[in-house]
């Protein structure tokens, strides 16, 4: 009489290395990171530049009307309420906002999933459109072992301004994971990766992976997880 493996039986027996890749926004965080960045920041380097924020609206209705793209967005909100600022001046603010973040913002579900897969031994990864030069500070704050994120572009003399070196959203995402993966001598086949994530957008990338986890869905990705039979996961909200 044969026997079905169990899910435990199975992972058991599968050598090859298991790699846990998360979303940030409304993921691991309850909420978006990006505007509360650069609202965080203009407040301690350029006060001023709130004035600006009807603009930000009216920038945020373009995209919306799909007038401008997401990369865009976020290179006009920037440029709207940061400027170009010196790196020097910016890094203490990095840090600030990241450990705010930490404090204030990572979902209590979230903390105990990574808390799960780092003891299983799974490399993990956050793998976010969020600007990295504050993505990186909160995944090493979480443990992390990588970051793949959206770049800043660095210009001379030391400056930050409002132009992405790429941006790690929808396909881009899939994409930016598999150069990843490439860079670390890596093929497909010789890992089993797992994906959490809130959005729709993150489809190519959650059916790519061997284990596609749908958490705190929108409504749109819940249907599609439900139709595709992917797990819900309710991470509930941050500690007080």
């Amino acid at each position: 009489m044969k026997i079905d493996q169990t899910t435990e039986d199975r992972e058991a027996q599968d050598s090859r290395t298991v790699i846990a890749i998360y979303d940030l926004d409304r993921t691991v965080t309850r909420l978006p990171t990006y505007t509360a960045y650069l609202v965080f920041a203009a407040r301690r380097l350029c006060p001023y530049r709130l004035l600006a924020a009807p603009l930000v609206v009216l920038a945020m209705a373009a995209h919306g009307l799909r007038i401008i793209d997401r990369a865009q967005l976020k290179g006009v909100m920037w440029r709207l309420l940061l400027g170009k600022v010196s790196r020097s001046a910016l890094d203490p603010v990095i840090a600030a906002f990241s450990a705010r973040t930490l404090a204030r913002n990572i979902r209590a579900g979230a903390r105990a999933s990574i808390d799960r897969d780092r003891a299983s031994g799974a490399r993990l990864v956050l793998a976010t459109a969020a600007h990295e030069i504050y993505a990186a500070p909160i995944a090493q704050g979480l443990g992390f072992d990588a970051v793949i994120a959206t770049q800043v572009a660095d210009h001379a003399l030391g400056h930050v301004e409002p132009m992405l070196a790429g941006n790690v959203y929808a396909a881009n995402k899939l994409a930016a994971v598999q150069c990843w993966l490439d860079g670390q001598g890596l093929a497909r086949g010789d890992v089993r990766m797992r994906f959490y994530s809130d959005s729709a957008s993150d489809r190519p990338l959650f059916e790519w992976v061997d284990e596609p986890v749908a958490v705190n869905p929108s409504r749109r990705l819940a249907r599609l997880a439900r139709t595709r039979r992917w797990p819900i996961e309710d991470w509930g909200a941050p500690p007080a």
